[in-house]
């Protein structure tokens, strides 16, 4: 990724030598990494809301609001995922790593895939 935003769901306060939060819906913070001509330019975090069960647009409305181009989550299910999709905004997998730093780094490097459908959660908290 040469330009663009990253968010990762972070644990606590964010930041980039924070650890993500294992399930995107039910993190503390996204963690935004503004990337410029291959490089982190900017590190922010906004804090997720609130969503009931089965309320899983809530924080694709909020990154899509936030202009995020790509996800790197350790788990997703189908729906967020299918809403991710539908707003433009591509979702990376990466389960192995529970720290921010190294995941924007290799996401910036091209090494992260994109999730693919057989490797979203069941939904509900559970992996």
């Amino acid at each position: 990724m040469k330009d663009g935003r990253i968010a990762v769901p972070s644990n606590g306060a964010g930041g980039l030598d924070g650890t993500r939060s294992g399930h995107f819906g039910h993190c503390d913070v996204f963690t935004l990494v503004d990337v410029k001509d291959g490089q982190i330019a900017q590190v922010s975090t906004i804090s997720n809301q609130e969503h009931v069960q089965g309320g899983c647009m809530v924080p694709v409305n909020l990154l899509a609001e936030h202009r995020v181009n790509a996800l790197v989550v350790g788990g997703i299910g189908m729906r967020p995922l299918a809403g991710f999709r539908q707003v433009g905004i591509d979702v990376y997998h990466d389960d192995q790593r529970p720290e921010i730093r190294p995941v924007v780094e290799d996401l910036i490097a091209g090494k992260l895939l994109q999730i693919r459908d057989d490797q979203v959660c069941g939904g509900g908290g559970g992996h």
